[in-house]
């Protein structure tokens, strides 16, 4: 591992460039071009907002931006997974043409989605203030949460990546896990509405920590919940080890499978 990561330092700038690439690209020829990074979400809040506080009366102060600092994350960590699983396919052309750490691939797909969420920050901030929400010390945590988010969907978006070159059912599989996965993660409800012993077991997902974590620092000034972000920690941490291997397994055949 320790070699796979030398060797991505040392194409460095073919990953910085592939980034760049996706994001001049992603919204090129659009007439609102990069603004539709904030535009996505903010519709998304605007429909949330709209439907869920009314039609299921969910009873929660201030809920547009409870909704927002958790939707955000989440919309991060989805299209990473999801974007990456095709990754490799996608550049079927380069693979079996040149060579270059074929790991680069879906890490540049993760790295494009987290500066657009690093992007959209510059809604998030300004939005919390004029709702009077007080900004604490405690947001120097968010390197910390963010860091543990990134490692998880890295290492989701290896062990799709490689499966998906060999079985092409895997994008459409994801896409279903992906739905479900939203409605067992409090983004657009409150952990609380669950009985406690409901609540021990939706803890179990690795992304509670992560979102509740974002929500304490952004939005209630809080310190985050050490103990549950140590569990998606770890949980991020095996993931990305078991991704690696399982993409370097499959990569060795990545050439005549595409």
């Amino acid at each position: 591992m320790l070699n796979e990561i030398k060797s991505i330092f040392n194409y460095r700038h073919m990953l910085i460039s592939m980034v760049q690439r996706e994001l001049r690209s992603r919204y090129k020829g659009s007439f609102l071009g990069f603004l539709w990074t904030f535009v996505n979400p903010l519709l998304q809040l605007a429909v949330y907002s709209l439907v869920f506080p009314y039609m299921l009366r969910i009873q929660q102060e201030n809920y547009p931006m409870f909704l927002f600092v958790a939707l955000l994350p989440w919309i991060f960590f989805t299209s990473s997974v999801q974007n990456a699983t095709t990754s490799v396919l996608n550049s079927s052309n380069l693979v079996t043409k040149i060579y270059f750490p074929r790991i680069i691939l879906p890490l540049s797909t993760v790295c494009t989605n987290l500066m657009n969420y690093i992007y959209s920050l510059a809604i998030v901030i300004p939005a919390l203030i004029i709702t009077g929400i007080d900004l604490t010390w405690n947001l120097l945590w968010f390197p910390f949460i963010l860091f543990i988010e990134f490692i998880f969907a890295l290492g989701l978006a290896l062990i799709f990546s490689a499966l998906h070159v060999k079985f092409r059912d895997v994008a459409h599989i994801i896409g279903i896990v992906v739905f479900c996965w939203f409605y067992v993660t409090p983004i657009i409800f409150p952990l609380s509405i669950f009985p406690e012993i409901m609540q021990q077991y939706i803890s179990l997902n690795p992304m509670v920590a992560i979102i509740e974590g974002f929500r304490d620092i952004f939005l209630f000034g809080e310190t985050p919940n050490f103990s549950a972000l140590l569990y998606s920690a770890v949980v991020g941490f095996f993931t990305l080890v078991i991704g690696y291997f399982v993409f370097k397994a499959y990569e060795k055949t990545f050439a005549e499978d595409l």
